[in-house]
């Protein structure tokens, strides 16, 4: 029943997706100031933490009352969006058939659409849950469970694109987001949102011979060093600290976790992949 929507208006909708305490709901309220205070543009929020309460351990561990929340909230965006509000679904939309159908509903509504990955370490997002209040955080088998679960966007799909993918310390690219949802440009290539093809021989190879140099350094380093002292690594500014010696078994399961991230979400200057994978280590293992 959209026979009153005219061809051609803009009726945005904007996908918030990542692991369970990424950060979704900070992106969201970051986005939601940036476009009300700057572009003058009313923004509407539906949340998936306002079904769940505090009864989301609960929810998530039986999957019709799961499944019954992701089609309230579906029908809650059908039914918000018009033709100049923003509608953020602030979700975890981890399954990609899931977020196939909003785009085929905003499709059918001739709504622009995009997508803001919060792309955050796995230990990381666990840190943040527990900092959460006791009655507001996922028990650790549900939380694993979410992201074991987790199918994450690649912007080569229609439906997942255009995609942003954030990084903690990363800032939302704010115009970017403005544009891909008022003047339907696709993103500029930048290190959060180019796709570089897996194809690409040669990014694969320094992606693989970078972080496998970062872990021989760390291993050779921590036969002669004490637990807690500072790792140089040749060419990378930010030196490795974790504060105790992690074990071969550790760092290559850590290796694996950013090699799995980064095919997926592959940066412009491959330059800087061993700087990234000192800093993913720190913030994983340290």
């Amino acid at each position: 029943n959209y026979k009153y929507l005219e061809a051609g208006r803009r009726m945005p909708l904007l996908l918030v997706s990542g692991f369970p305490s990424s950060g979704k709901t900070t992106r969201t309220l970051q986005i939601k100031t940036y476009l009300e205070k700057e572009k003058n543009k009313n923004v509407v929020v539906v949340s998936e933490n306002n079904l769940l309460g505090e009864g989301k351990n609960e929810v998530f561990r039986d999957s019709r009352r799961e499944k019954d929340i992701r089609g309230a909230l579906k029908a809650d965006v059908i039914r918000l969006l018009n033709k100049e509000d923003v509608v953020i679904l602030d979700a975890a939309n981890y399954i990609k058939g899931y977020r196939y159908e909003l785009y085929c509903a905003s499709k059918q509504i001739k709504t622009t659409q995009c997508l803001v990955h919060c792309l955050a370490p796995i230990e990381q997002a666990w840190t943040w849950n527990q900092a959460r209040q006791e009655a507001e955080q996922y028990a650790r088998e549900v939380f694993d469970e979410l992201v074991m679960r987790y199918e994450a966007p690649n912007s080569s799909n229609r439906w997942d694109s255009p995609m942003f993918t954030i990084l903690p310390e990363d800032a939302p690219p704010y115009e970017f987001i403005y544009d891909a949802l008022y003047l339907c440009k696709p993103p500029p290539p930048n290190q959060s949102t180019q796709t570089q093809p897996l194809s690409s021989t040669n990014f694969l190879f320094e992606l693989d011979r970078t972080t496998q140099e970062v872990t021989s350094c760390i291993m050779s380093a921590q036969k002669i060093m004490v637990a807690g002292d500072n790792i140089k690594v040749p060419g990378v500014e930010e030196t490795v600290c974790f504060g105790h010696k992690v074990t071969l078994a550790e760092i290559t399961r850590a290796r694996r976790q950013f090699i799995s991230y980064t095919k997926m979400h592959p940066v412009e200057d491959a330059s800087k992949l061993m700087a990234l994978f000192v800093r993913y280590l720190n913030s994983t293992l340290g």
